[in-house]
């Protein structure tokens, strides 16, 4: 891109504050926490119940069967509600369908997502559904998600305190490596991978749900101590920016400095040996499906072992530190640019 041109993916900091962050609206008592750059949900308070909000893009990649499509879309909506802490209650999707999009391939897409939306006991209240001209996978809508709890539940994004133990859930490039190699399994091929690491990586995709993990962490974390602060204090889905970009705006968001041992970040092969093949930074790649977890001290072995139960990878990685900004084996960090993935997509898909 020359540097005239719009960066991919969300508006950065300054962008946000300049144009998004003065203009959001009227001013409602209701509101809990309201929009800020790199806070992934809204709270409104509704008759004394927590009412967190957050809204994404819906996602079809055309090169997955449709019902792994759709459960991949879903995972990635509700994610920012389960890391309030909240169980996603409700899920309002807009579909705006490419022409392409067959009647038979919907109803198979749709049928996998209100599968697990049953599974999960989220709700559909209200949705729209349409095929407009222009529309074009994988970018197919977007959804509104709610969560109904207690306030006192609620894990605010902000909330990361000097003395909490940082956790990382599964590792770098796990939602970069898991889409790639389900799309573009040839090419990582020309590129030297063998083809069980191929299929590892693509079998990744499954694991790019943090809905699971963030409800059983922040359950734990509530049963630690009778102090209602001292367990799960943030959480942070590792999507667009990877986990750097993660961490980055998990310290901003609470103005602390982070504090990171690489070596205790968990790792898989198949993913690492993916994105070095497709020449992608994974610590800046997108990663839905990994998890960042601010914990008090008193509540990281109930909170590691609620995890461990689950099979999922988790390290204690860091530590938050009175200060700013993110130090990763002492060197500071600054969150990616741009996501690394997108460079890589075009390419591979001819888009360049």
């Amino acid at each position: 891109m020359s540097d005239d041109t719009p960066r991919r993916g969300k508006l950065d900091r300054t962008a946000f504050e300049s144009v998004v962050r003065p203009a959001v609206g009227a001013d409602r008592a209701d509101i809990r926490l309201g929009p800020a750059h790199g806070v992934d949900f809204g709270v409104l308070d509704v008759a004394g119940r927590a009412v967190v909000c957050a809204t994404d893009p819906l996602s079809w990649l055309p090169g997955l069967d449709p019902e792994r499509a759709g459960r991949f879309a879903l995972s990635f909506a509700l994610s920012d509600v389960a890391v309030s802490g909240l169980v996603p209650t409700h899920f309002c999707p807009s579909f705006a369908l490419p022409g392409d999009a067959s009647d038979e391939a919907f109803a198979a897409f749709w049928g996998a997502v209100a599968a697990e939306c049953d599974a999960l006991g989220v709700a559909v209240p209200t949705g729209h559904t349409a095929r407009y001209p222009g529309a074009s996978f994988p970018w197919v809508g977007a959804a509104t998600v709610l969560g109904v709890g207690d306030h006192d539940d609620v894990v605010r994004p902000d909330g990361a305190r000097p003395g909490d133990r940082l956790l990382v859930t599964r590792g770098p490039g796990i939602e970069t490596a898991g889409v790639f190699a389900s799309l573009f399994p040839d090419a990582l091929a020309e590129r030297g991978l063998d083809g069980a690491t191929v299929a590892a990586a693509a079998d990744l995709i499954e694991e790019t749900s943090v809905v699971r993990d963030a409800l059983v962490a922040a359950a734990a974390g509530r049963e630690t101590a009778d102090d209602a602060d001292a367990g799960v204090t943030a959480m942070h889905d590792a999507t667009e920016g990877g986990l750097r970009g993660a961490l980055c705006e998990t310290a901003a968001a609470a103005d602390v400095r982070i504090d990171v041992d690489a070596a205790a970040v968990p790792r898989d092969d198949a993913a690492l040996a993916t994105c070095a093949a497709l020449d992608v930074d994974p610590w800046a790649c997108t990663t839905s499906g990994t998890l960042l977890l601010a914990v008090d001290p008193a509540a990281v072995d109930r909170v590691v072992g609620a995890l461990e139960a689950r099979d999922t990878p988790v390290g204690v990685a860091g530590e938050v530190r009175d200060g700013s900004g993110v130090f990763v084996d002492g060197e500071r960090v600054a969150p990616p640019a741009e996501d690394a993935s997108w460079a890589a997509y075009e390419r591979l898909s001819g888009r360049d």
